[in-house]
């Protein structure tokens, strides 16, 4: 146990699928706590194996997890919930991989100072731009945009500072990202999850548009 509700009621989400599975985990380089930039307080990755091998991740701190002391609520202006939310990731991975990629981890802190600069709340059906590709260090990935889905394991929870919602970013190409605008990627999500199931990102594919 934590010294934190919200910390807890995420673990106690994250058992009730992953069980005693192992996790990796990490910190913020720059925690918000200490003047940085980085709201969450950490971001933890389980290798999955099914329906396709990938590696989830699930950010902790756009909700309040420590009440009124957590920064999501502070900037948020709400007492206890934070934002309400908190960020995942899917990233497809090769089956004998056993070393989760950090840079997932910086897209949610990204996604996280998007959201606390512009004080707009993820929504699922959002799409949004990133600056360049996914990866940083990938310029030949066509992935250069996200979309928000709710997280379709992890769903919503009840915790004793609020409701917590598990939302998904998802990453897309720019001409998906052009036919998603308007505030609605539903059509284009149901159509992306036949080709990766649970909304997996794979970095090296190429856009659905065309096909």
């Amino acid at each position: 146990m934590s010294d934190s509700i919200g910390h807890d009621s995420i673990d106690k989400a994250l058992g009730r699928l992953y069980g005693t599975a192992p996790a990796r985990q990490w910190g913020p380089r720059h925690p918000w706590a200490f003047g940085g930039p980085d709201l969450l307080d950490m971001v933890r990755a389980y290798p999955r194996s099914g329906p396709i091998p990938h590696w989830h991740y699930i950010g902790f701190g756009m909700s309040g997890l420590y009440g009124k002391e957590s920064p999501a609520s502070e900037i948020s202006g709400w007492d206890f919930e934070g934002w309400g939310f908190e960020v995942t990731f899917r990233l497809v991975r090769e089956p004998d991989d056993y070393e989760p990629p950090m840079w997932p981890g910086d897209v949610l802190q990204n996604l996280s100072r998007y959201v606390c600069r512009s004080g707009k709340c993820l929504e699922p059906g959002d799409a949004i731009r990133v600056n360049g590709p996914i990866v940083a260090n990938r310029q030949d990935s066509a992935i250069r945009a996200v979309a928000v889905t709710a997280d379709p394991e992890l769903g919503t929870i009840a915790t004793l500072n609020g409701t917590v919602r598990f939302l998904q970013v998802v990453g897309l190409t720019l001409d998906e990202f052009e036919s998603a605008q308007g505030g609605d990627a539903s059509a284009l999500m149901e159509r992306l999850v036949q080709y990766f199931p649970l909304y997996v990102t794979d970095i090296d594919r190429e856009s659905l548009i065309a096909q």
